[in-house]
């Protein structure tokens, strides 16, 4: 479909909306109803927004946990349409990206880099779309941030009443509900122009139809384009036998490329569109029932990281690169009542597939000069056609990932205004992810291909299944009108499984005496005797490298489990056939918390908590599976509203992270995860909102300092001496900044019937290592510190909407992450940075 068509689609789908009244979050048992426009806009920025984090309606100031929400109109008066936006407002909040849809979410310094691969480790942070999870291992969703009710950002373990992927923190996106009281809509469009970049554009709406006195739709749609500002210049790059590996003319038979085909300016435009669709009906006076659906597609084009050796901006990249990432998501909702006690059941299917084209030239790059002794890549791995003759080296990854995720909860809750009050359930997951990675050179001969697949270097065919089952529950005493005793706990199963295959090919025809500078086998003519088919089970047990070390036979392989691979290496095996290789854990977390309230605007309040993440299976098969880690929580909050104007909440917490999860590149580019040390973080948060008049003000900050306990080794049990540790103790954890703050401050004035406002918004964060190794957070480069701001000025008349607004102000390159494309591609780092200065115009309407 053409932009133009989608276009017109979308825009045939949002003719005559307009901007919606926000919808009322639920009203607690035995609270007086909550209006639409009190719950989500009625002082706002003094903090009277109704949340949901305990599973239970309340105000923000009355919540004893550390918790940032963003409502409506804020989001509205900041133009959030995106994650990068909105968590520049959440201080608790880091994260890494290679690009839009690929980025791996961190609270409080919680994070060992290197994650968010496939086959890694669970996310710490969990991500819910209202009340379901939409949690995924290849990266968090980037739902698109069009009529939000709010975000709400729950700092530290919440694994009582969210489970396993909570270990951190939790955000959870809240979206406006269909609404009986009448039919109203909006729509809003955006132009926009990048500094030396490509121009870019909005168009969103939304739609809330009464369809009778009890049933109500909501419909949103959306489409946005953001424009590319990096460069992919040309370039070419040589391999030997070249007398010089940087030499661009052809010599003594070796290979050069250029990347003539695919220069261009503004590589990296991103295309999002979709809807979301709700149906509210009210069965009786207690009974509520609602289905939603969402559908997003976001189509990435070039790459979001440019080569500082390249030039600001810059890269020199030689495949077709680009990334589809579409995602469905049905949900059901039902609320009710049995006696006075509240009933919900949340219920969701989420099916995400990815599709994505990669260069991979950095590691043809890195290899040919690692083996130049040898000959380089040619020398070395035997790149050939089926005629022996040496070809082209470089690789481009061909990847798919298809997440499927059913989740289940069924929970109760008695009456809010009772003394003693419980909320109580039952929580089932499901997630599965069929993971294909082809890596592919052009013209590479049968006999060094994967077996059955020409042109496959290698093969990456595994399925993978996470399951977890929990109780939970929460009990509150109120010991005084204003001292709240609460204990909280959940119990859960975990069991997850990997089975597939991983590696190279096998070629009959080698002679392992064939004088290769390898140690040569008759498994592979790829440079590796152990993954691949190498490895695979034949019928009585063995792989096929044991049967022919041990002279057996070698013929009998298995069928393989997962359709599209030879055959299966990575997998246990039985006398009835091969199974997946499982870990299963079982345990209990908690969560204690005193509350005390000396005056109606003042609540302080003390936690200790406990969060976890399960252990899986590493994807190479002869690495140990990884267990689970815990993070302990202890913090003192407060939360105070003065003179009804001025809100300021701050929180410092210590937390003791047990043997926590490291994911890296190890040997080959495989992702490999393990247990590390144990490390200790403490930090404080704050948050502050004042308005007066038609001035309003709003702050957050938070300090973090987080390192390592015990030295950091290269295996999971240090072998004493010092020569395997890779980082020592006390060593800071990567990712998050020490500090990281922002402030926004907006000033609306009365002009005749319009209203006008200009507004700013500040961002800045210090600087972060790349990575808790030593040597690789050296090859990498600090994550530089960065401040950015933005700046808008408007007018509303008679419910329509004008305008401008820089984004970026002083077109900082605010660096998001730095990453490599391969374990050994040190001579190349690529930096994602923040869009370039942004300007444009934005115009609504409501009715």
């Amino acid at each position: 479909m053409s932009n133009f068509d989608r276009r017109v689609l979308i825009a045939s789908l949002l003719a005559s909306s307009a901007l919606a009244a926000p919808v009322s979050a639920q009203t607690a048992p035995g609270a007086a109803p909550v209006s639409d426009t009190a719950a989500q806009t009625s002082g706002e920025y003094e903090g009277d927004i109704v949340v949901t984090a305990q599973k239970r309606d309340q105000n923000i100031q009355n919540v004893p946990i550390s918790i940032q929400a963003i409502g409506t109109k804020r989001l509205d008066d900041l133009n959030i349409s995106n994650f990068a936006q909105y968590t520049q407002l959440l201080p608790s909040v880091s994260f890494q990206t290679t690009q839009p849809g690929s980025t791996v979410v961190y609270m409080r310094g919680v994070a060992s880099g290197g994650d968010g691969n496939h086959s890694g480790p669970l996310p710490s942070v969990g991500t819910y779309l209202d009340e379901q999870p939409v949690t995924t291992i290849g990266g968090t969703l980037d739902v698109h941030i069009y009529d939000i009710a709010r975000i709400e950002s729950l700092a530290g373990p919440q694994g009582t009443l969210y489970g396993a992927s909570s270990e951190a923190g939790t955000i959870r996106i809240i979206t406006n509900k269909p609404d009986f009281s009448g039919f109203y809509g909006r729509v809003d469009a955006e132009v926009n122009t990048v500094k030396a970049g490509g121009m870019g554009d909005k168009l969103e709406g939304m739609l809330n139809i009464p369809l009778a006195q009890s049933a109500a739709l909501r419909v949103v749609g959306f489409y946005q384009r953001d424009a590319g500002y990096i460069d992919n210049v040309a370039g070419c790059r040589s391999y030997l036998p070249e007398p010089t590996a940087t030499s661009c003319t052809s010599a003594n038979g070796g290979v050069v490329v250029d990347n003539a085909a695919f220069v261009k300016k503004n590589y990296n435009d991103t295309e999002t569109y979709g809807g979301r669709a709700a149906l509210k009906v009210d069965l009786d006076s207690n009974w509520t029932v609602t289905p939603t659906v969402l559908y997003q597609e976001q189509r990435n084009h070039g790459t979001y990281g440019y080569d500082p050796k390249v030039g600001d901006l810059q890269v020199q990249h030689f495949f077709p690169e680009y990334r589809k990432d579409r995602f469905i998501q049905g949900a059901l909702t039902i609320e009710g009542k049995l006696g006075n006690w509240d009933v919900t059941y949340a219920g969701a299917y989420l099916d995400r597939k990815t599709y994505t084209s990669s260069d991979y030239t950095d590691y043809a790059e890195a290899y040919d000069s690692m083996y130049s002794s040898v000959g380089g890549l040619a020398g070395y791995f035997y790149y050939q056609d089926n005629a022996g003759r040496t070809i082209d080296p470089r690789q481009k990854i061909i990847g798919t990932d298809h997440f499927k995720k059913t989740s289940q909860e069924l929970r109760v809750a008695s009456p809010a205004e009772d003394r003693f009050r419980i909320v109580a359930g039952g929580f089932y997951q499901r997630q599965t992810n069929a993971i294909h990675q082809d890596y592919q050179i052009a013209n590479l001969g049968t006999a060094v291909s994967v077996n059955g697949s020409p042109g496959t270097l290698w093969l990456t065919e595994q399925k993978r299944v996470d399951t977890d089952y929990a109780m939970f529950g929460e009990a509150s005493y109120d010991i005084l009108p204003n001292l709240t005793a609460t204990a909280g706990g959940r119990a859960y199963i975990y069991d997850n499984s990997l089975i597939g295959f991983y590696g190279f090919g096998r070629n009959p025809a080698v002679d392992p005496d064939d004088g290769r500078p390898y140690t040569a086998t008759p498994f592979n003519a790829a440079g590796s005797s152990r993954t691949g088919v190498a490895g695979c089970y034949l019928a009585n047990g063995q792989t096929l490298r044991e049967a022919y070390l041990s002279g057996g036979n070698t013929a009998a392989l298995l069928p393989a489990a997962v359709a599209g691979s030879p055959c299966t290496n990575l997998a246990t095996y039985t006398t009835t056939g091969l199974i997946p290789k499982r870990t299963q854990g079982q345990g209990a977390t908690y969560r204690f918390n005193l509350t005390f309230k000396p005056t109606d605007k003042v609540m302080v309040y003390g936690t200790v908590s406990r969060g976890f993440r399960p252990g899986g299976i590493n994807r190479r098969g002869d690495v140990a599976p990884y267990d689970a880690d815990f993070l302990t929580n202890y913090e003192l909050g407060m939360k105070t509203t003065l003179f009804d104007r001025l809100r300021f909440n701050a929180t410092i917490y210590q937390q003791a992270w047990d043997k926590f999860q490291f994911s890296f590149l190890g040997a080959n580019s495989f992702t490999i995860i393990q247990n590390g040390p144990n490390a200790r973080i403490r930090g404080a948060e704050a948050d502050a909102n004042f308005s007066t008049g038609g001035l309003s003000l709003t702050a957050a900050g938070s300090y973090t300092d987080a390192k390592t306990r015990n030295d950091l080794c290269a295996t999971q049990v240090c072998i004493g001496d010092g020569s395997d540790v890779l980082a020592v103790k006390g060593t800071r954890l990567p990712i998050t900044p020490r500090f990281k703050a922002s402030g926004t401050a907006r000033y609306s004035v009365p002009i005749g019937s319009a209203k006008a406002y200009i507004q700013g918004l500040v961002a800045h964060q210090s600087s972060a290592s790349s990575d808790v190794r030593t040597i690789q957070a050296a090859s990498l480069g600090r994550l530089k510190a960065y401040t950015t701001g933005n700046a808008s000025i408007g007018a509303d008349l008679s419910g329509y909407t004008f305008e401008v607004f820089v984004q970026n102000l002083w077109d900082e390159r605010a660096q998001l992450s730095r990453f490599q494309q391969c374990g050994t591609c040190s001579q190349r780092t690529y930096i994602v940075t923040s869009t370039p200065r942004t300007i444009g115009i934005r115009a609504g309407a409501k009715f």
